[in-house]
C-alpha cells in the first residue's frame, strides 16, 4: 500500500511512524515531510497547503490513501478536491473543518446541538467586544475566531487586559485574518483534557485522553504556544468520563453536522474543560492534535491504519473493534527554538544523542542545511516522548532525553505532567495515612 502523509511536523512524524509499524511493507510518501520522516519513507517538496500540487502528487504516485495532518490544507478544501478526483483521503471537508477554522461556527453548532460549552459572543468591532467583556466580567477569555496555530487565545485576568487583547487582535491585527473576528468568552475553571475520536461521520472510535501544556514556561507561566508537551493516559480521564463525553459532546456534534449537510469524517479532537458541572468544550479541532498525538500513538497496540483506511475509502466503523492500548504511560516534552513562540529562530545546528529504548524523538521543525547538517527550521523543533510502565518512569525518560537535544537557544519545560505527578503524590500520602 502506498500512503501519502500531508504535513511536516511532529504529528506527521508520529503518524508516519505508527502507520509504518502497522504495515511495514507500506510505502510512505510525505509532503513536504521532514528529516525524521525521511528515515521511514520518501519526502517530496510539495507544501502542505498546495492543494493542486498534492492532487497531482497523489495521482502521479497512484497513492492508495492520503492522511492530512495540519489544519491549513483542510481549511483550503484539500479533502473536497481529492474526493472530486476519486482519491481516498482521511480528513474532513472544508465545510466540516469549520468546526476548527471558525470558532463562531463551532459555538453556534454547539448551541444547536445542546453541547455544554462556555458562553461566548462573536464580534468584529472593538466597541462591541468591549461591551461583551463588561457583560461577562473578568477573568474572561479573548479568542481569535480563525486559525492562529494554537496561539490566538488570551486569558485575561482584568477588564484592562481584555481591552488590550481586543486591541491587539482587532486593531493591531496581531493574528492577521484569523483575528478579524473574535470571541469574548466566559472563563470556566477546571482541568483540561484532550479527547480524540476517529469517525466516519456517525460511528466513533475514541482514543486515550491526553493532557496538553500550552504555556511556554514551567508552572504554566509565559505566553500561549502550540503546545510544549503532553502525556497520556490521564488518571482523571476515566472510561466513564470518556463515555459521558461521547454521549453528550462527540455524538451530538456529529449528528448536528450531518443535519447541516456537513458530515465530519476523519479525526475530531475535543478540547474539554472538566468543570464541577461536568465536561465542557473549550474548542474543537478538525485533525490530530500536536503534541498529544506524539504521546498517544506510542501507546496504541492495535492498528491505526485499518480505521484510517476504512474512513478514507468511505467505509463504516460500526463494526470496528475499539482501539487497544499497551497499558503503559507516555510523556512528551517539546524542545522549541530560540525566540519561540513570537519569533522563532531558524538555522541553529542540532546535536542529537544516540537512539535509546522507549524514547521516540519526533522531528517537528527540522531541516537539512546545504552542507547536510540538521538544523532548526520551525518553532517547535522536536517532540521527545518517553514511554514507561509507570507515569514517573515515562516522565523521567522524556525529560532526560529532551535535555540531551542540543542547539543554541533551545527551550523546553521540565514539568510536563505536573498535575498528574501531584495527584500521584497525594494518593501516596493518603495511602500512607491509612
Amino acid at each position: 500500500m502506498k500512503l501519502l502523509i500531508v504535513g511536516g511536523g511532529g504529528r506527521e512524524h508520529a503518524l508516519a511512524w505508527k502507520l509504518k509499524q502497522d504495515d511495514p511493507t507500506a510505502e510512505l510518501i510525505a509532503a513536504p515531510g521532514n528529516p525524521g520522516i525521511a528515515s521511514l519513507g520518501r519526502t517530496v517538496s510539495v507544501p502542505a497547503n498546495d492543494v493542486d500540487g498534492l492532487v497531482r502528487l497523489a495521482e502521479s504516485e497512484r497513492v492508495a490513501v492520503t492522511v492530512v495532518g495540519p489544519e491549513a490544507p483542510l481549511a483550503a478544501g484539500v479533502v473536497d478536491r481529492f474526493r472530486e478526483r476519486g482519491l481516498a483521503v482521511f480528513g474532513p471537508t472544508r465545510a466540516a473543518a469549520q468546526i476548527e477554522t471558525s470558532k463562531r461556527y463551532a459555538k453556534e453548532l454547539m448551541a444547536q446541538a445542546g453541547v455544554p460549552t462556555a458562553r461566548a459572543f462573536a464580534h468584529s468591532a472593538v466597541e462591541g467586544a468591549r461591551r461583551a467583556v463588561r457583560e461577562l466580567g473578568a477573568p474572561v477569555v479573548v479568542k481569535a475566531s480563525g486559525l492562529a496555530s494554537g496561539k490566538g487565545v488570551i486569558v485575561c485576568q482584568t477588564v484592562a487586559e481584555a481591552d488590550a487583547a481586543i486591541d491587539r487582535m482587532l486593531v493591531q491585527r496581531a493574528f492577521g485574518t484569523a483575528g478579524t473576528e473574535i470571541l469574548v468568552e466566559e472563563f470556566i475553571e477546571g482541568e483540561e483534557l484532550s479527547l480524540f475520536a476517529v469517525t466516519d461521520g456517525q460511528s466513533v472510535l475514541t482514543m486515550l485522553p491526553a493532557q496538553d501544556h500550552k504555556r511556554l514556561l514551567d508552572g504554566d507561566r509565559g505566553p500561549n504556544t502550540g503546545g510544549m508537551g503532553a502525556y497520556a493516559p490521564v488518571s482523571i480521564g476515566t472510561p466513564e468520563l470518556v463515555e459521558h463525553a461521547c454521549a453528550r459532546i462527540i455524538q451530538p456534534t456529529l449528528d448536528a453536522m450531518r443535519e447541516q449537510g456537513a458530515p465530519f469524517t476523519g479525526l475530531l479532537y475535543a478540547g474539554l474543560m472538566l468543570t464541577t458541572d461536568g465536561p465542557k468544550v473549550v474548542e474543537f479541532n478538525c485533525r490530530f492534535g500536536d503534541p498529544e498525538t506524539e504521546a498517544i500513538l506510542p501507546l496504541l497496540s492495535s492498528s491505526l491504519l485499518e480505521p484510517v483506511v476504512t474512513v478514507a475509502t468511505g467505509g463504516r466503523l460500526s463494526d470496528a473493534r475499539p482501539f487497544e492500548w499497551s497499558g503503559r504511560h507516555a510523556v512528551t516534552t517539546v524542545v522549541a527554538a530560540a525566540g519561540y513562540p513570537d519569533s522563532p529562530r531558524a538555522g541553529d545546528v542540532i546535536a542529537l544523542a544516540p537512539e535509546e529504548a522507549d524514547v521516540h524523538v519526533f522531528h517537528a521543525g527540522t531541516s537539512l542545511s546545504r552542507d547536510g547538517r540538521l538544523v532548526t527550521s520551525g518553532g517547535r523543533v522536536f517532540a521527545v516522548t518517553g514511554v514507561g510502565s509507570t507515569f514517573a518512569e515515562a516522565r523521567a525518560r522524556s525529560a532526560s532525553a529532551a535535555a540531551r537535544v542540543a542547539f543554541q537557544g533551545r527551550q523546553s519545560r521540565g514539568d510536563i505532567g505536573w498535575r498528574e505527578a501531584r495527584r500521584q503524590a497525594a494518593q501516596q500520602v493518603d495511602a500512607g495515612a491509612t
